[in-house]
């Protein structure tokens, strides 16, 4: 015998069920995401764990060791056969060794039948390789494309490489995240007269960064022409642009042994700034950069941790970190879900 509901019951009952099937049940972090793994390479393990804390699972299980010849083991300890894996592994430190890691990493999880292996590459390793400019010269970002291809990854998420064509070395997808969201939100948050900065590039080839930036924060910009006589060696600059009474950003996708930043702000002051930052993507820091950047005339040198930062931090006080694992997480998350990532090229996640 059929019972009768009167009608307003039915609809609240049909409410009901309906939220019963969209809210998930709070039982794991892992629930919300499923089929998703991501592993970390040593170069970046405090990166790779913010990524993981923003996205509410836990950091898959990897055993990294060198035998005493110095060959690389990786052993991955658990199983990621239909899985979604993003390997997070960062273009610092011992380069090649990372980079030899992060190959074996792909490639270990690519035959254990993953479905997909994303490397997540915050700095990409050799992107300033990318053409022949003399005679014989290797193009060795294309190289490392061609190896990480080879390895078996899927996909590549990376940010500001040094030169945006490197993306047509791959045959498979490349998301290149921009910092450019970020930098802006540090500049507005910590820089009282950014209305009336002028943003520099260091060279001309960061012209179109630079004025990118100029343009969403309404305004004007210069640029430094250099020359160099060899590489990490600056020989002459020009400045192109008035910054006479005015704070000078100096915005570039990375800085080395910071010989062109730091001639950069020298030149900036003599022409009349009043104070000079410096915003890079990559703080590589090498050779005799800290030692640099303390004798220079920065207000602040500020970086993202696309590299880790903590010992040049305590080196040198200029040094600030802008913190980019929101930009990568939500990438993660919507790689996985199959959402466009477009919407990060010109806002920051919170």
């Amino acid at each position: 015998m059929p019972v009768w509901v009167p009608v307003r019951a039915r609809g609240l009952l049909r409410a009901g069920l309906e939220r019963a099937r969209v809210l998930p049940h709070p039982s794991t972090a892992a629930s919300a995401m499923p089929n998703i793994k991501v592993f970390s390479g040593t170069s970046h393990a405090d990166l790779a764990q913010r990524i993981v804390d923003r996205l509410g699972i836990d950091l898959g299980k990897v055993v990294t060791k060198k035998f005493s010849n110095l060959e690389t083991c990786v052993e991955i300890g658990e199983s990621v056969r239909g899985e979604d894996v993003y390997i997070v592994q960062s273009g610092s430190g011992e380069i090649n060794d990372n980079l030899m890691e992060l190959l074996i990493m792909i490639n270990a999880c690519k035959i254990a039948s993953a479905s997909r292996v994303t490397a997540v590459i915050p700095c990409f390793p050799y992107a300033r390789q990318d053409k022949k400019d003399k005679s014989r010269a290797p193009i060795s970002a294309k190289l490392v494309a061609n190896m990480l291809s080879v390895a078996g990854a899927d996909h590549i998420i990376t940010m500001d490489l040094h030169a945006s064509q490197i993306q047509g070395f791959f045959d498979i997808p490349v998301d290149n995240l921009f910092a450019e969201p970020a930098v802006l939100k540090w500049i507005k948050e910590n820089i009282t007269e950014w209305r009336t900065s002028i943003v520099v590039s260091p060279d001309a080839g960061g012209a179109k960064r630079v004025t990118s930036i100029a343009d969403r924060l309404n305004v004007e910009f210069a640029l430094i022409h250099k020359e160099r006589k060899k590489a990490n060696e600056v020989a002459s600059m020009v400045l192109v642009g008035d910054v006479k009474d005015r704070v000078a950003i100096l915005v570039d996708d990375m800085a080395d042994t910071c010989g062109t930043i730091c001639h950069a702000a020298e030149k900036l002051l003599e022409a009349g700034a009043t104070k000079v930052y410096a915003i890079l993507t990559h703080g590589i820091f090498s050779g005799p950069a800290i030692s640099r950047i303390n004798n220079a005339c920065f207000e602040a040198v500020v970086v993202t941790n696309t590299i880790p930062q903590d010992k040049h931090m305590k080196d040198c006080p200029k040094i600030q970190c802008i913190d980019v694992s929101m930009m990568f997480s939500e990438a993660v998350r919507r790689t996985h879900n199959g959402e466009s990532v477009s919407y990060l090229f010109s806002n920051v996640p919170y």
